[in-house]
């Protein structure tokens, strides 16, 4: 069976889009999904994601790792999933969807960036080295000094594969403060097991753990990830962290047909 995708990238962090709305791909089919996204021998890509029909929204992500296996929320994705669906039609410039971790509204603008909102987050654990917090995604947040020369991957599967978060791991950020709302960070992500060139649940954690721990006062964050530039806005009131947004570019890269 040939299937038809396209490749789309944000600051970075790549991925394949297969239009699934008449639930042809097989989606239970973990071994295929690995392969499309692996650089050598498939498509390339940091994750795959399906757009399929809801019947509450305009659309439902469903979204893999790049180990072939369905993953907690992508913000890149997300992102780059709106411009498709912005391609395909299905959408204008606003949209109401679907994932994993409940409903989310994204804004698509004429420029090739999209602001998506995230889940709002009430529990931020600050310990003595390291903040941890859920964004639709787990994250544990550290801060580094030379964060230019950091090993990512090595120190990265430390703490992803550490006692600290037992079997389903944690993605990890390492960040260095450059003035008093902009940060840069790389992230370590859990199923890429590797270091990405971007990652938006992590950029948003990132975001709300340096305002929560006092390092920033601002709440519109700027972050440089490998890949680019992102940011992220927010609100605290009663001690949650709402109307959070993560905007950034989402681009189209290339489209193709490939057998399965």
């Amino acid at each position: 069976m040939k299937i038809n995708f396209n490749k789309y990238e944000g600051t970075g962090n790549d991925f394949v889009m297969i239009d699934n709305r008449e639930n042809l791909f097989p989606k239970n089919d973990v071994t295929l999904i690995e392969k499309l996204c692996d650089r050598r021998f498939g498509i390339g890509a940091d994750g795959l994601i399906l757009l399929e029909q809801d019947a509450d929204a305009d659309f439902r992500m469903v979204y893999y790792n790049s180990d072939g296996n369905e993953s907690s929320m992508c913000g890149n994705g997300g992102r780059c999933l709106v411009a498709f669906a912005q391609s395909l039609q299905v959408i204008q410039n606003d949209t109401n969807f679907i994932a994993t971790d409940g409903p989310h509204h994204a804004t698509a603008f004429e420029n090739g960036l999209v602001s998506l909102g995230m889940k709002a987050v009430s529990e931020v654990h600050i310990k003595e080295d390291y903040i941890f917090l859920n964004t639709g995604s787990p994250h544990h947040v550290t801060m580094v000094e030379d964060l230019v020369h950091f090993d990512v991957k090595t120190e990265g599967a430390k703490i992803r594969y550490s006692d600290l978060y037992g079997k389903p791991g944690s993605n990890v950020n390492f960040v260095k403060q450059l003035s008093e709302n902009h940060f840069a960070l790389r992230t370590y992500e859990r199923g890429v097991e590797d270091e990405t060139l971007s990652c938006g649940t992590g950029a948003t954690a990132v975001a709300i753990a340096m305002h929560a721990t006092g390092r920033t006062n601002a709440h519109h964050i700027y972050l440089e990830v490998q890949g680019g530039k992102l940011e992220v806005s927010f609100v605290k009131e009663n001690n949650q962290y709402s109307n959070v947004f993560l905007k950034g570019p989402a681009t189209f890269v290339f489209s193709g047909t490939i057998e399965i």
